[in-house]
């Protein structure tokens, strides 16, 4: 059992993944992924 597993992933417009964020640790990643959209 692997218990629970995080993954984000940034999508455009059309629905492309554009970034892949697995195992993802809570501490500071919202403000990672924000900062990706806005380059994105």
């Amino acid at each position: 059992f692997m218990g629970m597993v995080r993954s984000t992933y940034l999508l455009d417009e059309a629905g492309k993944i554009l970034r892949v964020w697995p195992k993802v640790k809570v501490k500071g990643h919202v403000e990672e992924v924000l900062e990706a959209a806005r380059t994105a």
